[in-house]
This record gives structure tokens, sequence and C-alpha cells, in this order.
């Protein structure tokens, strides 16, 4: 897929979805994959079992384009399915990486999905490449079948746990065998996945949205580093790592997770709701009107506006039939780009001191033309405030951020940062008031309850493939394999 040079977005990771023991297993895995599309809009992919045959469809593009077609479905047939939508932050969105992946081992068939990065996929690839692999993809996750294929281990469960231990980074895994749905979440839990149950069926999903959608029950999230093992006799939990509080991914609560999901036992729109009330005290400001940023800025726009006392108007629509495939030919096509996707409305900026809300500032490309924007609209002063405090440092877990010299707040200082954008005032909510809204004193400096190391510079794992030397660090996996 070709995405604008200018995006300046996070991308969301990948979502996982796994059904055990239903008649209908493909058809709920497909819409489990509606309700996380907003992980992945670059390719989708389901593989079912039907007792004797794995059946498997992968798709570059939407869920809704492929498989709501009954000629895809029905080729999909089996009690037990599991699914993936894709964005691709190791490997190139072609077919061949589109997952879940499929391998046949000596044990039998294994299908595998993947959500997050793996931050030694590199080193481990060029050593399995020099002891005879042979890959078929650039997808980080097919290190994983690897490992566990030449595991000397005796039982899957063991074979699978062996690859696990030779990993690093973020992960939640759903897998699939011809007796076992497979579950994983990385020892940190830095990737979220939650257990469901629908009668008598087991679900697995990225996010308990997905849950809703088919009717399932939300049962419990997979603890931080625990492996279940689902089969017809029932689940069980191994925990092969020593044992290690979890530190889950902020970033779920401030932009990923869908704002109808639980995580870690919060609503993610009360979280959101709470952040914007939180930079309301923190950084208020002198305005008539509060104006979110669409779609991620709404909850904690609505906070600020409870908060601040100032009224909650939606100044800006979203154009949401806009693909992320558009080409923007000249020059003067790209500078009318904003407007495809956003809008100002006029009768709410006219005449009015505005403060915007946004989620982040990555580039800070697209917060300089709705700035703009909003002064062509008739603003008389535009006023930013951001729900997240700045992105100084890249991510290696599964999000794609821009290299750090491509971080506006890594390269500015916030006056930097407030005269580039083109606003009359600027701030974030800090660190500490983060942790607030979700119910902390602040952040603990000596045991960080999150992964937040886009905004402290403190990563909790090992970077194993940022290591070595520049040549080899700048190598991609689309490198590797010429």
């Amino acid at each position: 897929m070709i995405h604008a040079a200018n995006d300046d977005r996070l991308r969301e990771e990948c979502g996982v979805f796994g059904v055990f023991n239903h008649r209908d297993a493909a058809a709920l895995t497909a819409l489990g994959l509606h309700a996380l599309q907003h992980r992945g809009q670059e390719a989708a992919g389901i593989v079912s079992f039907d007792g004797e045959r794995y059946h498997s469809e992968r798709r570059i593009g939407l869920v809704g384009d492929h498989f709501t077609r009954e000629s895809v479905m029905e080729r999909l047939q089996g009690h037990c399915a599991i699914g993936h939508v894709r964005y691709s932050t190791q490997g190139e969105t072609i077919l061949r990486n589109v997952q879940p992946l499929f391998s046949d081992l000596d044990a039998g068939g294994f299908a595998i999905c993947h959500n997050g990065n793996i931050s030694n996929a590199l080193t481990l690839r060029r050593q399995l490449i020099k002891e005879g692999a042979i890959f078929q993809s650039t997808s980080d996750t097919e290190v994983i079948t690897h490992l566990v294929a030449r595991s000397r281990k005796d039982l899957f469960v063991e074979k699978f746990v062996d690859a696990l231990l030779q990993i690093e980074g973020a992960y939640s895994l759903v897998g699939l065998t011809n007796k076992k749905l497979v579950g994983a979440r990385d020892p940190l839990g830095i990737r979220p996945l939650v257990l469901g149950r629908l009668e008598n069926s087991w679900i697995l999903s990225s996010e308990t949205c997905a849950l809703d959608i088919i009717g399932a029950t939300f049962e419990r999230e997979v603890d931080n580093g625990e492996v279940l093992i689902i089969t017809k006799e029932g689940i069980e939990s191994h925990r092969p790592f020593p044992k290690r509080p979890a530190r889950p991914c902020i970033f779920e609560y401030i932009y990923f997770s869908r704002p109808d999901s639980i995580v870690g036992g919060r609503c993610v729109y009360d979280v959101r709701r709470a952040m914007g009330k939180q930079l309301a005290r923190e950084a208020p400001a002198a305005a008539d009107v509060i104006v979110p940023v669409p779609d991620s800025g709404v909850p904690a726009a609505i906070g600020y506006a409870q908060e601040s006392g100032i009224p909650f108007e939606l100044g800006i629509v979203r154009n949401h039939y806009v693909g992320r495939t558009f080409i923007e030919p000249e020059q003067q096509i790209r500078a009318l780009g904003v407007k495809l996707k956003h809008s100002a409305v006029p009768c709410e900026a006219k005449g009015n001191r505005v403060v915007l809300i946004d989620d982040s500032i990555v580039r800070g490309t697209t917060s300089v033309k709705i700035v703009q924007m909003m002064r062509d609209a008739g603003a008389t002063e535009v006023h930013m405030r951001i729900a997240s405090p700045p992105i100084t440092h890249p991510d290696f877990y599964g999000i794609d951020t821009p290299d750090q010299k491509k971080l506006l707040a890594a390269t500015h200082d916030l006056d930097g940062m407030r005269d580039y954008i083109g606003a009359d005032s600027l701030a974030f909510i800090s660190v500490d008031g983060l942790y607030k809204s979700m119910g902390f004193k602040g952040r603990d400096p000596d045991q960080p309850q999150f992964t937040d190391h886009c905004f402290t510079g403190e990563y909790p794992t090992r970077l194993t493939d940022q290591e070595g030397p520049p040549s080899q660090r700048q190598l991609s996996f689309l490198a590797e394999v010429g």
C-alpha cells in the first residue's frame, strides 16, 4: 500500500482473533476482525481447521472487502479459526506477508498470527538462515514458526514455549493446531490479549470490543507472560517466564484501542475523557469553543470542555471515505490534501477563540494544516492542547513511528513546536498527569506502571536489532531477502 508522504498519524499495530469449538468459527472470526479493523487496514486473513484440513484465505485490503463474500466464507470450514488484521511495521504489504501464517510442521499444521514487534527478529532471522532455514515472507512472525519447528522438545506446548524464550519485544500471539487454540502474551504484557466465552466456545481477541460484536462474555485478560492452551478438555495456563509486574503499552489508552473497549479494567473512553480533564487543569486557555480533531480527539475534548466550562463543538468534520492509498500527484493538489480528510465548520470557527484538542503530535505536518484551516475559517485565535506528552522517542514494539529526527518534539522545544504549527499557544499533558488520568498518583520512576518509552526514552526490554553496527541496523527484512 502507498501512503501519503506527509501522513502524520501513529500507525496502529495489528489485531488478532481466535475461536475454538464453534460451528460458525470463521464467520465469528470475520465479525471479530471487523471490530478490530481500526488496528490495521492494510490486509486481513483467516485460517480455519475442519478436523482434517486447514483452510486459508488471505487478502490485501479491508475485512469487509473480502470476508463478507459467500464464496470466500464457504471455503473456511471448521469449528476452529484464527484471524488477523494488519498494518505492517515489519515487512512489505504483499500477500506472502499477510497473516495468519501457516506451516506444516513435524507434529502437524500450525497457523499463527501476531500483534506487536519482535525486537530481535532480524538477529534471529540471520542466524536461522545461516543454519539453512528458508523464509517465505519478510514478516518477523515467521521467525516464531521456524523456532517452533527447530525445537528439540517433545510436546507442542514445550516447543512453543521454547520459541518464546528466544524472542524479545512485544507480542500477543494466537495460534491454531489440529487440536489446540493457543494464546500468548509477552512477559511485560505490552500488547493486549483477552479471553472470552460464547456458550461452549472460547474466544481470544486483542480487545473486548470484538467480543461484544459476537455476543461473547469477557472472562479475563491473558496475563503478562502467560501461555494459554485451549483444547476440548479445557484451558491450560502455562507461565514460563519469571513473574514481573505488567507494563502494558500506554498508547492503548491514548490512541489505539477502540473507545468502547475495556483495557486493564478501565473503560478507554472514560480514560480519554479524564485525560482531557487533567489537560484542562494543567493547561487552561481563555477561549470561546473547544473543538476536537476527529475522531480520536473527541473524548479528551469532551473532558476538557467539562472541566473548563468552555462549550464543546464539532468544529471539524472528518470525511470517513478517504482511503489511505490516495496519491497526491502535484504540489498544488498536495496542499489541499488535508481538506480531503478534515473540513472546518465555519459557523463554529468564525470570530471565535478556538482550542483544538488532539491525541498526539508526531511530525506536526497535520497540525500545521489543521491550525491554518481554522484560521481560514475565521478563528481569531487558535490554541492547541494535546492529550499525550510530547513524543520524543521512536517505538520498536509494533507502533510505526518515524525516525527520531522526524519527531517534532525531538527536534524542537515547546516554543519551536508552537511556532512550527502556527498556533497561538501549545501545551501537552504531563507524564504524571497522564498517569493521574488512569487513577495513579503519578508515574512511579522506580517501577513505571506502563510502557511509555515514546515520552520518556525508557525502553523496558532489550532492543537487540538496534544494538548492532549502523550498517546492519539499517537493513530491513526486505533487504535481507533481496
